[in-house]
């Protein structure tokens, strides 16, 4: 069993360095495979969730040289196969491997996915675009079923009843090859989308419009390897400018995007937190007297759900009383108690959290139920006076490149322990 363990309550300083998108780069593994030649991945984070779409590809017959930051995937003898349980169980995106399998060779037959806890994430918007695009898809025994017809698939004109990033994704990754012109409107715009589109343009698809709610894809007959650098993790650069602000005594975030991180940027101004931006950095600086703001999630370029769980605690060091709302997953509140466990003042009312601060934390055992509700906790951990102990945390490994190396080097002291089940 592993578990972080922090001595809190020390400044940060220095510089840290952003990593590839996880959002990115589970989709980017599996749409290589779409490939008549090798396809090569820059910008590889050292996460667990690449690991087991490593293993994955590897049970399917590919090829797979993973050095650094950087992945050869050569799918020349992927073959469609039905994929572990094991591996797909512990991992939601798996799921891309149902729009690439059936992109490729017609047909997949894919466990239904896992990965963290959030409450329902229905995949009905993959069945139904699968279904418009002429597959028959069937849910037996745990597992999806898909078939395309005699005549291979079929594009169609697909609207989303509600805007979904793995949904786009998936569809987009069918409908490469398929025949005729997909439309997907009211497609998800957020920059991972983008990110798999211009991997599949450099590979010979034509897919036009990803970054706004329409989607025009062109189906063609082969697609070829290529090289493609993922784009930085803004998920990881917002929890790191969270740790910042709360901590820091001068932090300079490297690698990132501004663009992707407007809205959450733009709380973190009206707190009161003293940035300065630049083309691909931004410098964090000691902020004081921090002022509570209200926080609702929305599709991008909304305040993105996955950062409402790390800007938490830097909410909790600000004055007043704030409401924080997150429309994409109303579920996502189980750090809560934790952080109540730690003396924060914050609860659940309704679909709301409710927080009053400022708030001074001691640390305490708590533990993870989510990649963001882990990062929330660290932290917190980082903030609190006293040692703080988290548990769960092949959470916070699926989706934080090197966070115990990273943090260390801005001088927190943090460490990962494996301890004996028995102890």
């Amino acid at each position: 069993m592993k578990k972080i363990v922090i001595n809190g309550n020390r400044p940060l300083k220095g510089e840290i360095t952003i990593s590839g998108a996880k959002n990115s780069v589970v989709a980017l593994i599996p749409a290589a495979i779409l490939a008549d030649s090798p396809v090569i991945l820059e910008g590889v984070p050292d996460i667990s969730d690449v690991d087991s779409l490593k293993e994955i590809l590897e049970i399917m017959g590919a090829k797979v040289e993973h050095v650094g930051e950087t992945m050869m995937i050569d799918p020349t003898e992927v073959q469609s196969i039905p994929m572990p349980h094991g591996k797909i169980n512990s991992l939601r995106a798996s799921y891309y491997f149902m729009g690439a399998l059936l992109g490729k060779f017609g047909e997949a037959v894919v466990g239904l996915p896992g990965g963290c806890n959030l409450g329902p994430r229905p995949i009905d918007l993959h069945v139904k675009g699968f279904a418009a695009l002429g597959a028959d898809v069937r849910n037996e025994y745990g597992a999806m079923y898909l078939r395309a017809g005699e005549e291979g698939l079929k594009a169609n004109h697909i609207f989303m009843d509600n805007v979904s990033v793995g949904a786009t994704i998936n569809i987009m990754l069918a409908a490469v090859k398929a025949k005729g012109r997909t439309v997907i409107e009211n497609a998800a715009r957020e920059p991972e989308i983008i990110d798999v589109a211009t991997l599949l343009n450099n590979m010979g698809a034509v897919v036009r419009g990803a970054g706004t709610d329409e989607i025009r894809i062109d189906g063609v007959e082969e697609l070829h390897g290529t090289r493609h650098s993922v784009v930085p993790d803004r998920i990881e650069a917002g929890t790191y400018l969270a740790m910042a602000a709360a901590l820091g005594e001068g932090v300079v975030v490297k690698n990132v995007i501004y663009e992707h991180l407007e809205s959450f940027i733009a709380k973190l101004q009206e707190m009161g937190v003293e940035m300065t931006i630049r083309e691909d950095s931004i410098e964090v600086f000691p902020s004081h007297d921090l002022k509570m703001v209200n926080i609702k999630t929305y599709p991008y370029p909304g305040f993105a759900t996955d950062l409402q769980q790390p800007i938490t605690p830097l909410l909790l060091k600000a004055h007043g009383t704030g409401e924080l709302i997150d429309t994409i997953y109303e579920k996502r509140i189980n750090h809560v108690p934790e952080l109540a466990r730690m003396g924060a003042n914050i609860q659940v009312e309704g679909n709301m959290i409710v927080m009053k601060g400022p708030n001074e934390l001691t640390g305490a055992e708590v533990v993870a139920s989510d990649l963001r509700a882990g990062a929330c906790l660290v932290t917190a951990g980082l903030m609190a006076k006293g040692t703080t102990t988290i548990f769960n945390v092949e959470f916070i490994l699926r989706g934080y490149d090197h966070i115990i190396d990273k943090l260390t080097g801005l001088g927190a002291d943090i460490r990962l322990v494996e301890e004996d089940e028995k102890n």
